[in-house]
């Protein structure tokens, strides 16, 4: 995930709404407008997200909101289970820390930001893994310059505090997402089956090395936001095709070392119910290999939770596979740090009732969690929660960009990806969506993973 999107956004729960009260015991439904959907076989209108509520109807049908009714994001979510996954993207950590930036913790100590995570109740960290991304020189393409290698040493940090590993392999120099998935340049010229032996044996030798170096493994990703391609295919017999010998790969490393290893399929776009479901079914269709289904869902983007809810549900339901969010986050300022435009930028970015504040952010992560929970999903991962600004808003970051990876994007990504890094570049668009403020000092919303579990 790394594209500006400005979808529009229908959620209508809130901090104080009536309609999302999993957390304090009551699941009281919402009505909202997931947006148009395509209808398919088996999937009835109403689950394929096509009705809609005029505001007077909605405002009729609300219900009497009383004081008890309230649920506060301090306030632990019934019946949420103890491996209930808490999880956090950090891939840019430590391009971040060799551009210069310190995180602290409440004390105001410099501290290792993977044990203030794990701290506030964290126990998984996500990293996408990039093959391989420099140019012919050397040069970083930046958005962490995720290569193997800094997934290791990331993984190394995490597993010392006591959190899991989740690896996201890209299968691509740079970026991949529904609008971009480009094959990694030593595989741009490979026929499918070349390609497809190429990333058995690449998805085989990373996880391998992760594991001899001391990485907690628990979940491994084939593949990122796949909807409409992977690794340069487009084809969907295709890139099913490249997942089967990813997922052979890592059962095969999974047995011989004796490590229950999940295997994750990542899509986006869920208010686009019927082709999620379309696409899932045709995974299981085609006896892909695999144990559970993460979709990116961001509120500000990706509709109502009614309709985030009702997909994890039917991936449940249908096709017996688990379900969680691969992706999910919220801003707690509306300021940018970096003087880098950011995705959640003004006042029609905020989903109503949920403010670009510090408590707005750790509710809707709060509720998002009920939701999920509600419907037997695993967990959830917050994307680059540490991603901050390397330098003051008012200055020019760039030198410090393009030399450490720590802005979205280097000019070295040009060639690679010339339509969106090529115009692009530059530095975080995600700042206002830490955990941490702009000088790397932790906010109250970070512990929000604790009081999930055990209330404040």
């Amino acid at each position: 995930m790394m594209n500006k999107r400005n979808i529009g956004k229908s959620l209508l729960c809130g901090l104080v709404a009536f309609t999302m009260m999993t957390g304090c015991g009551n699941a009281a439904s919402q009505d909202q407008n997931a947006g148009t959907e395509t209808q398919t076989e088996g999937i009835s209108t109403e689950e394929s997200g096509t009705e809609e509520k005029t505001a007077a109807e909605n405002d009729s049908n609300a219900e009497t909101e009383t004081e008890e009714q309230k649920c506060s994001w301090t306030d632990a979510i019934d019946g949420l289970s103890d491996d209930f996954m808490m999880g956090v993207d950090l891939s840019t950590v430590l391009v971040e820390e060799n551009s210069g930036v310190k995180f602290y913790n409440f004390d105001g100590e410099e501290q290792d930001v993977f044990k203030t995570f794990a701290d506030a109740g964290v126990n998984y960290a996500r990293f996408r893994v990039w093959n391989d991304p420099y140019d012919e020189n050397g040069n970083g393409y930046g958005g962490g310059n995720n290569d193997l290698a800094t997934a290791i040493t990331l993984g190394k940090r995490a597993t010392e505090y006591g959190m899991r590993v989740f690896i996201d392999f890209h299968y691509s120099d740079f970026w991949a997402d529904p609008n971009r998935q480009y094959a990694p340049k030593a595989w741009a010229d490979m026929d499918l089956d070349t390609k497809s032996d190429a990333l058995y044996q690449y998805t085989k030798e990373s996880l391998k090395t992760l594991l001899d170096e001391g990485v907690d493994v628990g979940m491994v990703q084939i593949g990122n936001e796949i909807n409409y391609g992977m690794c340069g295919e487009t084809k969907l017999d295709n890139v099913i095709t490249l997942l089967k010998s990813g997922s052979k790969a890592v059962r095969e490393v999974s047995e011989e070392y004796g490590k229950d290893i999940d295997i994750a399929v990542h899509y986006t776009r869920i208010v686009d119910k019927a082709n999620v479901l379309d696409l899932v079914s045709k995974l299981v269709d085609s006896e892909l290999d695999f144990d559970m289904i993460g979709m990116s869902y961001y509120s500000f983007w990706d509709g109502s939770m009614d309709n985030m809810k009702r997909v994890l549900e039917l991936i449940r339901e249908r096709y017996n596979k688990k379900v969680f969010l691969a992706e999910t986050s919220y801003a707690y300022t509306l300021e940018d740090g970096d003087g880098n435009s950011n995705s959640f930028a003004s006042e029609s970015d905020v989903v109503d009732g949920y403010p670009a504040t510090v408590e707005g952010q750790a509710s809707t992560i709060h509720d998002i969690c009920a939701a999920v929970n509600e419907v037997g999903g695993l967990g959830i991962f917050y994307w680059e929660g540490a991603w901050i600004p390397v330098g003051p808003a008012t200055a020019d970051n760039s030198p410090i960009w393009e030399e450490y990876g720590s802005g979205w994007a280097s000019s070295y990504a040009s060639d690679y990806d010339p339509d969106q890094a090529g115009k692009y570049y530059g530095g975080s668009a995600w700042d206002n969506q830490a955990f941490f403020d702009f000088n790397g000092n932790p906010m109250e919303s970070i512990n929000v993973f604790k009081y999930m579990r055990e209330g404040k």
